[in-house]
């Protein structure tokens, strides 16, 4: 695969499939600029080399054409700024007035084309709809690693059509850290995972068996394992089909020899909400009416100390239910213990999604190794599976 490294782009029209799908406030305004953070430095290779960018994205869900706060055009501030350029606008992606746009666009300039996902083509693949986006630019480059796991007209089909592709430097850098924790990874090697379900982790959890000296479960998946060990969780999330595995998981991890450590303590809840009644009780003993929400502090002891002993850290999933600050706590401890370890030499890379959102809103994302921008194209990658958006580029 070609690497933005691999290419001078004097003269040239970049097309670049960028993730801009960032949270939005309620007056439209960005909430979380990292995924803008991210892609600047590819922008910024292309056009100090003398080339122009085209830059396309999804933001958000919409479902039946063009809606307006999932337009793109409400994160041209935040790109004026960090580009200092005045930044053109395609008000669409296809069609007449976007071709005008990128058929005009001079060396130096950056123009942004409307929510690829407005047209319902994107999603499906269409090839004709990729052909067109495809038609702005003479090199093709994909910078959405967060979108690399999905088979869709800007992501994958649009590299079909050029002779010159590659990735960005934010991609680059997505497969290159997952490389450091399948292959060489320092030990002692130390999975967290957490989040609500077994059933969305189970393939990640099988691969990093092999791979892993410890693995720490926390969050809502927990308790599927505490209930199949016979303890009582009350009202805790449980996914009753998933006993069986969750046995079968901790048989498997003592097989091969890897610490799987579950909570000890827990802080449950008399209702799923902020201002709830609160105890901390052992983790097999919620009284019923109760449920689990976070680890509690015996749990954020033990899990510290197997963190601090570790060489490598991969991270996915909270530990609680951290949207409420009263259940953050676990979430905000595992952060502070990991930042700890990097300080002291270990790797650590934050798999996207909450765990990402966790340690930036704590203000530590620049004192972990790295944080991926892509929670479930990381999982994805780290399984083992193909990802449409890396094999178009090495077609």
């Amino acid at each position: 695969m070609n690497t933005i490294g691999d290419f001078n782009f004097s003269n040239r029209k970049a097309l670049i499939r960028v993730d801009f799908n960032v949270p939005l406030d309620g007056n439209q305004k960005v909430t979380d600029e990292t995924r803008i953070n991210a892609a600047i430095p590819t922008i910024k290779k292309i056009l100090d080399d003398g080339g122009s960018c085209i830059l396309m994205s999804h933001l958000g869900r919409p479902k039946n054409g063009p809606e307006d706060k999932f337009s793109l055009r409400h994160i041209i501030p935040n790109l004026d700024e960090k580009l200092d350029l005045t930044i053109m606008f395609g008000g669409d992606c296809v069609g007449p007035s976007a071709k005008e746009f990128s058929g005009q666009l001079k060396p130096g300039q950056v123009l942004l084309l409307e929510n690829v996902r407005f047209h319902k083509e994107e999603t499906a693949g269409d090839r004709a709809f990729a052909k067109e986006l495809a038609s702005h630019g003479d090199i093709y480059v994909n910078d959405a690693f967060g979108t690399a796991h999905r088979a869709h007209a800007s992501t994958t089909v649009a590299a079909k059509f050029f002779d010159d592709k590659c990735c960005g430097y934010v991609m680059q850098a997505e497969l290159d850290n997952a490389e450091k924790i399948l292959n060489g990874a320092e030990k002692p090697l130390t999975a967290i995972m957490g989040g609500a379900k077994i059933s969305d982790k189970i393939l990640i959890i099988e691969k990093l068996l092999d791979i892993v000296d410890n693995l720490l479960i926390g969050g809502g998946m927990s308790y599927t394992f505490t209930k199949a060990k016979g303890g009582n969780i009350g009202n805790s999330l449980l996914e009753e089909d998933k006993m069986e595995l969750a046995k079968e998981l901790e048989a498997k991890a003592a097989e091969k020899g890897v610490k799987l450590l579950l909570p000890i303590d827990t802080i449950a809840a008399d209702d799923f909400n902020n201002e709830a009644n609160t105890q901390t009780v052992a983790v097999g003993e919620i009284p019923d009416g109760w449920q689990g929400l976070d680890i509690g502090p015996e749990t954020v002891r033990l899990f510290s100390k197997v963190l601090k002993s570790s060489k490598t850290i991969l991270w996915n999933g909270p530990m609680g239910v951290f949207e409420f600050p009263m259940f953050a706590k676990g979430t905000d401890a595992i952060a502070n213990a990991v930042v700890k370890a990097t300080e002291n030499g270990s790797f650590s890379l934050i798999g996207g999604g909450d765990s990402a959102s966790a340690v930036n809103n704590l203000g530590y994302g620049d004192r972990v190794s790295y944080i991926s921008t892509g929670g479930g194209a990381l999982l994805e990658y780290m399984e083992g599976r193909t990802l449409p958006g890396v094999a178009a580029l090495e077609e």
